[in-house]
């Protein structure tokens, strides 16, 4: 009976300590850097966290074009330009900045910004969002651009969400679990067939 009990103790810590890792690991895929040939920031969560980070990129001179891409979140102004006009202000020359300004949700910003990657025939991209969402907005990016177009992903630290202590604030547990399910459902979708 005790060395029953001494197993469970010890599979319930184990949970404990690794389930909320491994969740952490699994939404928040992060690669080495390399240079591509555009840098993508998506609108959404911690933005300000967001542009500055794809902003940081292109200064340390990772890619030479940088997209924003976001529709309004409310009034005139897309969260795309008001995001190209904070870029300008920290030194992105504005011919080096693309917007997107149409998309709503993660499935939008990566069909949307697929269209002008094709136009301008990038061939690859460092990806920026926030580190809960970029397994989505991964699997999103890769299925309108193709399997064979080469993604860098690039989180921004995020003000809510942190890979190590997410689970330390209603917010960010909040953030996760809901992001589990959209990963689940975007799944569920690729696998059917849907977009």
């Amino acid at each position: 009976m005790v060395k029953k009990l001494i197993i469970a103790v010890f599979i319930a810590i184990a949970v404990v300590i690794f389930v909320p890792m491994l969740i952490a690991l699994y939404l928040s895929p992060q690669d080495a850097l390399t240079k591509t040939d555009l840098i993508v920031v998506v609108s959404g969560g911690d933005t300000d966290a967001r542009i500055s980070e794809g902003v940081k990129l292109y200064l340390q001179k990772w890619a030479p074009k940088i997209l924003f891409s976001g529709a309004a979140a409310s009034g005139d102004v897309s969260n795309a330009l008001a995001m190209e006009r904070i870029a300008i202000s920290k030194g992105v020359p504005a011919e080096d900045i693309l917007i997107e300004e149409n998309s709503k949700t993660t499935t939008e910003n990566a069909e949307f910004s697929s269209k002008i990657i094709n136009e301008n025939n990038y061939k690859s991209i460092i990806l920026v969002t926030s580190p809960y969402h970029q397994r989505r907005a991964y699997s999103e990016f890769r299925q309108a651009l193709g399997k064979d177009f080469k993604i860098v992903n690039h989180s921004a630290k995020d003000d809510t969400w942190a890979k190590k202590s997410w689970w330390d604030n209603a917010n960010a547990r909040f953030l996760t679990f809901t992001e589990i399910m959209k990963n689940f459902y975007e799944t569920i979708r690729a696998a059917t067939g849907g977009r």
